[in-house]
């Protein structure tokens, strides 16, 4: 989760919340009083005299409730996207089965630069974030064997149609623009991919994506 601001804003924090308790039910791991619990945790972990950047982690396992806090580092419009050949381990969950993903990116500046997940020919999502494709003013995006986000949601609320289909490598030089989509990155405008020495055309939707995100930011209430 996004958290910025003095006092403290978390964007989205009721849906982030949602979408965890869902997963923890999948994986039985939803024990009697945990959703009152982690809030108590992050209200214990978040400093009202404190000025935040930074991104807000909340894990669950059989043991453990684990809250932190990890800057958040603004993505420049720069930015190359990795092609590599993996796919995430039930990627329609939230979970923390990501240890090759964080190996690749430890290797990153993130603020340049993310990994696009690629399975049988077909981009599904990045690192850390939904893909967003754009030809001819349509939006289209990756639906099936990937974690469908709170920030997708909310763009696909906003622009009311996004079109579903299968992304193949083969298929890239055909889209003016390509954006990633999360918590993280926010909107993030992909201008290279140099393996296929894709290119972006255009920072049209970039734009119109980025205004809609900033002012849910202004909208968004007070943590308390």
């Amino acid at each position: 989760m996004r958290i910025l601001g003095k006092p403290a804003k978390i964007i989205f924090f009721k849906k982030h919340i949602n979408n965890l308790i869902k997963s923890l039910k999948v994986y039985k791991l939803n024990k009697v009083n945990l959703e009152k619990n982690i809030f108590k945790l992050i209200k214990l972990n978040i400093d009202k005299n404190k000025s935040y950047n930074h991104l807000l982690r909340v894990a669950v396992n059989k043991n453990i409730i684990s809250v932190s806090l990890r800057d958040r580092k603004t993505p420049k419009l720069k930015f190359n996207l990795k092609l590599i050949n993996y796919k995430r381990i039930d990627p329609e969950l939230k979970n923390l089965k990501y240890k090759l993903i964080i190996k690749h990116l430890s290797k990153m500046d993130n603020t340049t630069s993310d990994i696009a997940l690629c399975f049988g020919k077909k981009i599904l999502e990045s690192g850390t974030s939904n893909i967003f494709f754009i030809k001819n003013n349509k939006i289209y995006s990756p639906s099936r064997q990937v974690y469908i986000g709170v920030t997708y949601n909310f763009f696909k609320k906003k622009l009311g149609k996004i079109y579903n289909k299968e992304i193949l490598v083969n298929t890239l030089s055909n889209y003016d623009e390509i954006l990633l989509i999360g918590s993280g990155k926010a909107v993030t405008s992909v201008e290279t991919i140099k393996e296929i020495k894709w290119s972006r055309k255009s920072l049209k939707y970039y734009k119109i994506l980025f205004n809609f995100y900033k002012n849910e930011i202004l909208n968004t209430p007070i943590y308390r």
